[in-house]
């Protein structure tokens, strides 16, 4: 897997994980869709994590500058 994300992408989308992780524990999201969405919340952290996107490899995309 080669990084195909930068920095400011990274932290958007761990910043929006917390956020969704705040939601859920508070319990402003909840059920069957809070689930889905603290999944994907988990997503967000680990592409963010390994700065990897499989979206973005799918379609050619790259915001890491060179």
């Amino acid at each position: 897997m080669k990084k195909n994300m930068g920095i400011l992408d990274t932290k958007i989308r761990v910043a929006f994980a917390v956020v969704i992780a705040i939601l859920y524990f508070t319990g402003t999201i909840s059920g069957f869709y809070g689930i889905v969405i603290l999944a994907a919340a988990v997503l967000l952290v680990l592409t963010g994590l390994v700065r990897f996107c499989p979206l973005y490899a799918l379609f050619d995309f790259n915001t890491l500058k060179k």
